[in-house]
């Protein structure tokens, strides 16, 4: 006879640090899904495994339970495999817009299931809800002929795909245990695992602008993230890219719209956030097999992106999941512009020595460009543009940024937020440029 399932008995097992098997890790997990545990439960069993961790095995079987507690996609009928990317979560991170297409216009398939955005960091599903008529949400029909047909579709979470996590995630919110990698890992791979992937490439963000500030925090992260997936049979590498600034020099959720359609069809592409695109890219075809190393894959990712076909495979997207035709032709015609669009100056002429890059995201959240509470509505027009980098030089003549404002009062409140995130010093600062620091494999 199958013993009683007590859940207190788990958390006492955890809250003792002891290390729990994959059956109680499952009674937990289909517990949290149909009821059988509380919230107050959930809470207890969520500070207990942040304040004592879980090991790599614990890890795998939360994450394999918690994508188990919904539908798993199945993408075996494609004619080439299923890729996809994961970012930690950033500033100005427009990456999934371009990555996507150009990996699709390669030879992958790109089934991306992204979120919104969470605290200072923009969601590419908020950046995609200000292309007018895209559905974010569609059914599985939809989202599987978008697939096969424009090579890429990226959509939200369904209610099907893992709703342990969905449900685990509203009490962390609350109860102060979302910085915990175990349960980080166990949230962002169910999801992954659930979509029925073939390969992923995580981005790891570490710096001011990131979850995980310290490289240290970061690379924790993304072994975790790393050795659970490819322990769960998901092929995954990951990496560790630069947040100490905004990675595009626009931040706000139209406002990257146009700037992904602008790198895509080739008005403007800047360094760093063409080295991740590119970086990931390669890691996405290798993981797929349609490369034969990274030097191979950064190649083919700069043909397509350079010959168009990345664009091509955009457009195609965006059409078939009912947004404009023409977009990339006349995206002003499409997306939002906001009454009020004025430079923003630093206090005094010099340097960008440091930005504080969570503040960054923060006014554009002051904007209106993010939310304070889930449920507030996002106002796809605000944000910022021109956005100064690490040892820009400014003054009179070269402002910190554009403000693209609702009113006065916002105005007002974002650019001195803006300010404030900036120092700047009389000389150019001699730090490294680089934005991807770290390679992680299994």
């Amino acid at each position: 006879m199958e013993p009683s399932f007590l859940p207190q008995e788990i958390i006492r097992a955890k809250r003792d640090g002891g290390e729990l098997g994959p059956a109680e890790i499952a009674q937990m997990i289909a517990g949290l899904v149909d009821g059988r545990v509380t919230e107050g439960q959930a809470a207890a069993f969520a500070m207990a495994v942040f304040f004592n961790g879980m090991s790599i095995a614990e890890r795998v079987a939360l994450t394999e339970a918690m994508r188990d507690s919904g539908e798993v996609l199945d993408w075996s009928g494609l004619p080439g495999p299923a890729l996809d990317k994961h970012s930690t979560g950033g500033v100005g991170d427009t990456v999934s817009l371009m990555l996507g297409p150009a990996v699709a216009a390669a030879g992958g398939f790109v089934p991306m299931i992204s979120g919104r955005g969470l605290g200072h960091t923009g969601g590419t599903l908020d950046k995609l809800d200000s292309i007018p008529g895209y559905v974010t949400q569609p059914d599985n029909a939809l989202f599987r002929k978008v697939v096969r047909e424009a090579g890429c579709a990226i959509i939200g979470q369904t209610a099907d795909l893992a709703p342990a996590d969905k449900r685990l995630y509203a009490i962390r919110d609350v109860t102060a245990t979302v910085e915990s990698a175990s349960l980080i890992t166990a949230s962002i791979l169910s999801k992954k695992l659930a979509a029925g992937l073939h390969g992923l490439a995580m981005d790891v963000k570490t710096g001011s602008g990131a979850f995980m500030a310290t490289r240290e925090g970061s690379r924790d992260l993304a072994r975790s993230l790393v050795s659970v997936a490819n322990g769960a049979g998901l092929r995954t590498t990951a990496l560790i890219t630069d947040m100490d600034a905004p990675l595009a020099d626009a931040a706000g959720n139209a406002l990257e719209v146009r700037y992904a359609v602008d790198y895509l069809t080739g008005a403007r592409r800047e360094a760093r956030m063409h080295a991740v695109t590119v970086a990931l890219g390669a890691e996405m075809l290798l993981l797929g097999g349609l490369c034969t190393d990274l030097a191979d894959g950064s190649d083919r990712m700069e043909r397509v992106i350079a010959s168009g076909a990345a664009a091509e495979a955009f457009q195609r997207m965006v059409a078939a999941l009912g947004g404009p035709a023409d977009l990339l032709a006349q995206p002003e015609a499409y997306l939002a512009a906001a009454p009020i669009i004025r430079p923003v100056h630093a206090a005094r002429a010099g340097f960008v020595a440091a930005i504080d890059t969570r503040a960054v995201g923060l006014a554009v959240v002051e904007l209106g460009g993010g939310r304070a509470r889930a449920a507030d509505a996002i106002d796809p027009a605000v944000g910022l543009t021109a956005l100064a980098g690490p040892g820009a030089e400014v003054g009179p003549g070269r402002p910190l940024a554009l403000v693209h404002a609702r009113s006065e009062g916002a105005f007002d409140r974002a650019a001195a937020r803006l300010v404030a995130a900036y120092a700047v010093g009389a000389a150019p600062s001699a730090g490294s440029a680089d934005v991807i620091l770290e390679r992680i494999v299994a």
